[in-house]
């Protein structure tokens, strides 16, 4: 762990000098032999360097490490519930506008069809007479062009047959 510590370190360090150092001569060859001297067993560089340097820095700098991680805890959770509020609101706006938006299309198809193109449906298949429908014609008169008696119409006929 020690070793990726200081080569991370490292290879943040090797982004800026790269840019000011790369004219200097041997310097690759140099960045090289360093990276064999922190990976050696034999000469243990890394922990030599993060034993001399990152361990007294990272525990003299610990409240401070453990205050910022609790910030930024709490920073994450409020612009998650932040950003969760604004999300669902966002999609209920968007399902607000589309169910309106649907209703709105379902009313017109329904508005386009007329009484006349409604009465030319029939169980028969034969088309109705042009002009307005007839009292008793049309879709409610059944299937064989019988009219259909209302409940009371039916009760009473029941009744009185069986009495």
């Amino acid at each position: 762990m020690m070793y990726w510590i200081i080569f991370a370190l490292f290879t943040t360090a090797e982004t800026f000098t790269d840019i000011f150092l790369c004219w200097f001569p041997f310097y690759y060859e140099l960045k090289i032999a360093f990276v064999a001297w922190l990976l050696s067993p034999y000469t243990k560089g890394s922990s030599l360097l993060y034993r001399k340097f990152v361990h007294p820095t990272l525990s003299s700098k610990e409240k401070e490490i453990d205050d910022c991680l609790v910030q930024a805890k709490d920073r994450s959770y409020d612009a998650l519930v932040h950003f969760g509020k604004r999300g669902l609101n966002v999609a209920a706006t968007a399902a607000v506008m589309a169910a309106s938006k649907g209703q709105g299309a379902l009313s017109e198809r329904l508005r386009s069809f007329s009484m006349q193109d409604l009465t030319t449906i029939r169980g028969d298949g034969v088309p109705a007479p042009s002009g307005p429908p007839a009292a008793g014609s049309g879709r409610a008169g059944g299937k064989h062009g019988q009219p259909k008696m209302s409940r009371s119409a039916s009760e009473s006929a029941g009744s009185s047959g069986t009495s």
